[in-house]
Formats: C-alpha cells, structure tokens, sequence
C-alpha cells in the first residue's frame, strides 16, 4: 500500500486507528479478554483438524455477535473441530482483538468492520482478511419524543454516538451531511450536537437529559427505549435491502495460509449455525442471551432482548459492498483518506462451504484477495 504523508491522512489515519472508524461501539471499550472454553465437550472418538490442538476463536458478548454466542453456547465449532480444541476470547473491544490476532493470540474472531479496516489497513495487507459475514443491522437513531418529534426536529440538538469515527459515529455524520446540515467531525459542533459516549453510559446520560437522542446499536437502542426513547429512524431502512455489515469473521493470514482445513471447519460451523439460528429464532435468542449471561454476568431483560434481537438479520454473506460504502462514507466526513481496501477479503473456504450446503455462494465485491492460477 502506497505511504501517504498528507496531514489529512495523517489525522484521519490516527483517528481509524486509535478510535475504531467503524467500530461496533455496542461491543464496549477496554482491552480485557478471557478464555472461556473449558465447558465444550469433544465427541468420543472423534479426530483433530489439521493436527491442531486447539483453535482459538475470538469475539465479544454482544447480540450482534449472534453466531458466535449461539455457536458456543450450542456446540457446533467444538463439534465441527472434532478433537480440536475449540477455545475462546470474549472481548470488549475491537482493538484488543486485533491485536491478539496481530501476536498470534487467537486464530479466528468475530469483528465489527473497523477494527478489520483497521488492522489491514495498519498492516499494509498483511495481517488479517475477512472470510465470512455474520450479521446486518441492529442500529437506530432514538430520541427523546418531548424534544424531537421529527427527523427535521434533530438540528440543533443534541444526539450521542458511540465514539469519534466508529461506525454510528460516521453513519449519524453522513445522514447530518445528507440533510444539508454542517457538523464540525472532529468536535462533533455545528447543527447538530454530536456527543460521543460509551454505550455504557447512555441509558445514563439520556435518563439525566444532557443527550436529547442517541444514534446507536443495539442493545443499546432497546436499553433507551425501556427509558422512554422512541425510535425515529432505523438505519437499515438508509440502505439498499436494507442490509449493511455489523459483525464479520477475520482470520490471521498466518493460520489461513498454515491451517486452511481449520478455519474451514469453522466457517462450516457458522453456516450450520447460521442456519439454525434463522430456522429456531427464539430458542437461538435464548441461547444467546443465555451465552451472554456465562460471559458478563448478566442476561438482557426481556423488554430490552426481544426488539434487539428482531433488529437483527443473520447472515453468511459478509456484505463486502457496503463495507466499501462506509469507508467511502468516512472519507467524506473527513476522518479518513480513501484506504486501499483490495484483498480484505477471502471467500474461497466460504463459498466453498455455502456450495456444499445448496446454498448460493457471495461476492467480495471486487475486494477479493488475487487467486493463484
């Protein structure tokens, strides 16, 4: 990838980096991980992938994290990998993940799309690649119905996102654009006030009145609601089908090119998963929220899970295009030069998969890694 020294590159560049561009800011901040894999049981009998003792599989305690709670709640990686060690890192933020992937911590991890920009980006290619999708959507724009009544209603309040340049945070400064309004994307000033603050302490800062609204993921969205917010828009409804990328799966270039059987296994895993999660939706919501439950403690309450979970779509396609459209949304707010994105992504193992199941395969949207003839 080209070096580029322009100052804007330079702040944009810091900004991605150091604060996810598009992060899945509902996953929470910090650096903590643990294992968590002792409960899986290996099937009598049954034989390693690839030689491999384990593989370790990151991701974090969020509902848009969906496949990877169910699938370790049910068993299916720790069924797919035979006697492979299926072990698992539950984290609360995409660059600590990143950065156990980078030092050869985990193999495999569910990620919201920045902190994948993020680490390829950093890396000049070579770190990561995107092999699979997981979910879409689950994002929305909640007010206080007091004091908005109307999307025209948004200008001069002021509405929180999850972080400076994460993806709420660029989805909520390329709808102000679109209105014709001007926000400063650094201070968040302008015609509208664009406060960043952590998911955690929304609900919080709603309850006291010094955020009039919040564009933010799920749970979050259903969490300030159960405090008298009112939906006023759903992201979703901004895109084409109304599909856009929350949650992928990465792997390290390192495993995928030493362990292709593996990370096979596991994408195999997810499909079933996947699957399972569209065909029994309430027994999977349950198992989700029981999932969360052994990772944080603490279950979501009922009148918080179930509009969450029906926000939700599941998904195998990783939705490459739209990936493409919120880089491009970043630039245009003026956190980020335009990134060389080609090769992000592998879908061979996926499609692979998706074929041997009857299911119809996807695309990586022109930013597919170069096929060996």
């Amino acid at each position: 990838m080209p070096a580029n020294s322009s100052p804007l590159y330079r702040r944009g560049l810091a900004v991605a980096l150091a604060l996810p561009l598009l992060a899945l800011a509902a996953c929470g901040y910090g650096s903590q991980a643990r294992d968590d894999g002792s409960h899986q049981k290996v099937a009598a009998g049954a034989e390693k992938v690839d030689g491999l003792d384990s593989v370790r599989i990151g991701y974090f305690g969020n509902l848009t994290h969906a496949t990877a709670l169910v699938g370790v709640e049910k068993g299916f990686f720790q069924k797919a990998l035979g006697a492979t060690r299926a072990r698992y890192q539950v984290f609360n933020a995409g660059p600590s993940e990143i950065e156990a992937l980078n030092s050869n911590s985990i193999d495999i991890g569910w990620i919201g799309p920045s902190p994948a920009i993020n680490g390829y980006t950093k890396s000049d290619g070579r770190s990561l690649r995107i092999i699979g999708g997981s979910a879409s959507g689950g994002v929305k724009l909640v007010v206080n119905p007091k004091r908005i009544k109307s999307l025209k209603d948004v200008k001069g309040k002021r509405i929180a996102t999850p972080q400076l340049g994460n993806t709420q945070d660029v989805a909520f400064l390329n709808w102000v654009a679109e209105q014709g309004w001007k926000v400063d994307a650094l201070s968040g000033k302008g015609d509208v006030s664009v406060v960043r603050t952590d998911n955690k302490i929304t609900p919080d800062a709603y309850r006291s009145g010094s955020i009039d609204g919040a564009w933010v993921p799920e749970p979050t969205a259903s969490k300030l609601v159960a405090e008298g917010a009112e939906v006023l828009l759903d992201e979703s409804s901004l895109w084409p089908d109304e599909k856009f990328v929350i949650t992928n799966i990465i792997v390290s270039q390192r495993f995928l090119k030493e362990h292709p059987k593996a990370v096979e296994a596991v994408l195999k895993a997810s499909v079933e998963t996947n699957k399972w999660i569209n065909a029994h939706p309430d027994e999977a919501k349950a198992a989700a929220n029981q999932r969360l439950r052994a990772d944080s403690g603490k279950a979501l309450p009922e009148n918080v899970l179930d509009p969450a979970w029906k926000s939700l779509r599941i998904t195998d396609d990783p939705l490459a295009s739209t990936l493409d459209t919120q880089a491009r949304h970043a630039v245009k707010a003026g956190l980020l030069q335009s990134p060389r994105l080609d090769g992000i992504y592998d879908l061979t193992l996926l499609n692979k998969v998706l074929r041997a199941e009857g299911e119809p395969t996807v695309s990586d949207a022109g930013l597919g890694v170069e096929q060996s003839p």
